[in-house]
């Protein structure tokens, strides 16, 4: 530092915040209160479209939007911490997976306050996927079994491996958990 350019601490904070090098983002109840550059770049927006915005516009449906509200919130509560990966949608429409890191700032009320960071873990081409392909590719990362996901969509298992197949063969592979493996760069 030097005496022509005093700065404070808040100043150099500030300057780490948006030079950080992953996306950054504070929310209040779900909108945006505060993002850096790297946030905005990610999702194809500049840091003015994203303040004030509720984080609905990064997912395909309401429905969407509103069922991936209490996953981790238990965590959340318990840890002030939590860590998942998850499809989000860009500016442009296509989808980006995404590492999600959420810290909550209250911890009896989560959603209250939360800094998350986001890291895109497939350098490939945009993802462009229907509606189902997001939900029954969001629940497969969670683990679950074709039964089990037919189960949480109301959805026969028949259908959910055809949802399965057309995933394999869009994406070259052998088998469903190899998606997973593509998509986020684990084998």
């Amino acid at each position: 530092m030097t005496p022509e350019s005093p700065q404070t601490a808040q100043d150099f904070a500030l300057m780490a915040f948006h030079g950080a090098p992953i996306a950054l983002v504070m929310t209040e109840r779900r909108v945006i209160r505060s993002c850096n550059l790297t946030f905005a770049r990610l999702l194809g927006y500049r840091i003015d479209d994203l303040i004030g915005q509720s984080f609905r516009i990064f997912y395909g449906s309401d429905e969407e939007f509103e069922g991936i509200r209490d996953i981790g919130l238990t965590t959340l509560r318990e840890t002030g911490q939590y860590t998942d990966e998850r499809l989000v949608r860009h500016r442009a429409g296509h989808s980006l997976w995404c590492r999600f890191r959420a810290s909550t700032l209250v911890p009896d009320a989560p959603l209250d306050r939360i800094v998350m960071s986001f890291a895109r873990i497939h350098e490939g081409g945009p993802v462009s996927l229907s509606k189902r392909e997001r939900q029954v590719l969001e629940l497969m990362n969670r683990r679950l079994t074709s039964k089990e996901i037919a189960a949480c969509l109301g959805l026969s298992a028949r259908t959910v491996d055809d949802v399965r197949g057309r995933l394999i063969k869009r994406f070259g592979v052998r088998r469903a958990a190899d998606i997973l493996g593509l998509l986020g760069g684990r084998s």
